[in-house]
């Protein structure tokens, strides 16, 4: 189904998104409320675009849903969703139409209402971070391409509707033929695929990934045609070791304290498991952790790392990371959220279950059946499963006091600092440089200038603060190209300071549900307002949800 100008709607995109779940054997309502999810959070600064996203998703008009979804979605900003990690992990052959099919819905979601800058910035780094470019070993396309080559940044074949919306689209459109490319360069690392000649990447779509057949003359080598495929296809991909994962967290910007807990974490661990091996008694060590700090201060990057680490160790099975927040454990009725969250702990058995903003289970009946299914589930799958609980350091000292089954399971606290001035231009270089455009000294010192200015309250967003400025420059840079019939390569990769816009309102947090009416409304099954406001004296400011960010 598309619209009026041809181009796939919302409610299509996410159809299109369930087939391929089906297709795949994932739970098409999650992969579903992934796309929606993915859609709001692109949208989510675009003027009018909630009307739109809730009637294509079905929903009755509502802003609050739309910003709520949103909430959930700012996580695929820099990294995989949950399904798309899965079918990664697992090497499916499905994951590349999935990304695919994230990739269409990101772009269905950036035509949602008025779009700005933001959208397609978010639509930009939302498709990008589904493949996990980096840690597939895919290096970002170059400015060495040559000119005629086919390449991320060609311009559709088309001509050109003038207007700020389609400029938009054909951003979002390289990108997703970028992330296509990459898909298709990944597939074809796998063993048995045939190189391209040319060390390049056929332009081909995804459904054309398939190894290809070899060439005549090296059929005369295979004396038995059947038995080399399959013996090449049979070993996996070595997974990381535990010094290749801690040279990732080594090489990480800034968290001096906390790469040296986990290194502690991860050598107290290590000597343990060689004890119980070697037939020695050995105390059993508390694995979960508690993540205290701001949004936006690699919590969940770290939290990603220490899931490999531990499976690498042989502490767990699989080291995926599930990550949620209340809304995703809470029901809306008693008795509902005992199977809704032990649902949820059965899908990171084997991996780390990271709960942001875990305080917010405190303080209510729905919050305490939660906390009470959760410790019961801890307990069940202590051998395979660890938990990991995230948020602002006061409200989670009390949240683990009040609760004793969780006070004796979280022994280890790390901290997580505020990133200084130039670790945040560090990590902006480092999101630019993933996103392959070129930000020169004027831009940094641009930024600098920003990063001076900005009000460093507890609710600023850190890297998560730094990503929209990336994110809004994309969508100026589009703009600013508009009437540029066919811009070189060096204009489609450099960014301006006049790029660096700054939303005077933007803190780095999502928008709160109901904001674009001027009005804040608290989830229907939000915890109800603590006595004392740990946050602040200004009580008319609403209390503030923050979203963990990965650093690209």
């Amino acid at each position: 189904m598309s619209d009026t100008t041809g181009t796939t709607t919302l409610a299509a995109a996410l159809d299109a998104l369930s087939a391929v779940a089906r297709a795949a054997g994932l739970d098409e309502s999650a992969a579903r409320a992934e796309g929606e999810a993915v859609a709001a959070t692109v949208s989510e600064r675009s003027r009018g675009a909630f009307v739109v996203w809730s009637a294509q998703t079905g929903r009755a008009t509502s802003a609050e849903e739309h910003a709520l979804a949103a909430k959930r979605g700012n996580r695929f900003r820099a990294g995989p969703t949950q399904l798309m990690a899965q079918l990664l992990l697992e090497k499916s052959a499905h994951a590349a139409d999935y990304a695919s099919a994230l990739a269409d819905v990101a772009l269905a979601g950036s035509r949602l209402g008025e779009p700005g800058p933001d959208a397609v910035g978010a639509a930009t780094t939302v498709t990008t971070a589904q493949i996990g470019g980096s840690a597939a070993g895919l290096a970002p396309f170059s400015s060495s391409v040559p000119t005629g080559t086919a390449g991320a940044f060609d311009l559709p074949q088309r001509q050109p509707v003038p207007g700020l919306g389609d400029d938009m689209l054909d951003q979002v459109r390289r990108v997703g033929e970028q992330v296509r490319r990459q898909l298709g360069a990944l597939n074809d690392s796998a063993p048995g695929a045939q190189p391209d000649v040319a060390g390049g990447l056929e332009a081909r779509s995804l459904g054309d990934l398939a190894p290809q057949p070899p060439e005549a003359g090296a059929q005369t080598q295979a004396a038995e045609p059947q038995k080399p495929p399959v013996e090449e296809a049979e070993p996996e991909e070595p997974t990381k070791s535990v010094e290749e994962l801690l040279a990732e967290l080594d090489g990480l910007i800034g968290l001096a304290n906390v790469k040296g807990e986990i290194h502690r974490q991860a050598a107290v661990l290590r000597v343990e498991g060689l004890r119980k091996k070697a037939g020695l008694d050995t105390p059993t060590i508390t694995r979960h952790l508690v993540f205290n700090g701001n949004p936006g201060t690699g919590k969940t990057t770290v939290a990603r790392l220490v899931a490999g680490i531990y499976r690498a160790l042989g502490l767990l099975s699989k080291g995926q990371l599930v990550e949620v927040d209340r809304s995703e454990l809470v029901a809306g009725y008693l008795g509902q959220t005992a199977a809704k969250t032990a649902e949820v702990v059965a899908s990171a058995e084997g991996g780390v279950l990271f709960i942001d903003e875990a305080y917010s289970l405190s303080g209510d009946q729905y919050g305490k059946e939660a906390i009470d299914t959760l410790v019961k589930e801890m307990e069940d799958k202590r051998n395979d499963l660890v938990v990991i609980v995230a948020g602002y350091p006061l409200p989670m000292a009390i949240f683990i006091s009040e609760n004793p089954g969780l006070e004796s399971r979280f022994r280890t606290t790390i901290d997580f600092a505020n990133y200084t001035d130039d670790e945040l231009v560090g990590i902006f270089s480092s999101m630019v440089k993933g996103a392959d455009f070129d930000a020169g000294e004027e831009v940094v010192a641009r930024l600098r200038e920003v990063l001076l200015e900005a009000p460093r309250g507890p609710s600023f967003g850190n890297a998560r603060f730094v990503r929209n400025l990336m994110e809004a420059a994309i969508g100026h840079h589009a703009w600013r190209l508009r009437e540029v019939a066919e811009p070189t390569l060096e204009q489609l990769r450099t960014l301006d300071p006049a790029d660096l816009v700054v939303d005077p309102n933007d803190t780095g947090e999502p928008e709160a549900p109901g904001a674009e009416a001027g009005v804040v409304v608290p989830p229907e099954d939000a915890a109800p307002a603590e006595p004392v406001d740990p946050f602040g004296d200004d009580a008319t400011v609403a209390r503030p949800a923050p979203t963990d960010e990965e650093q690209s």
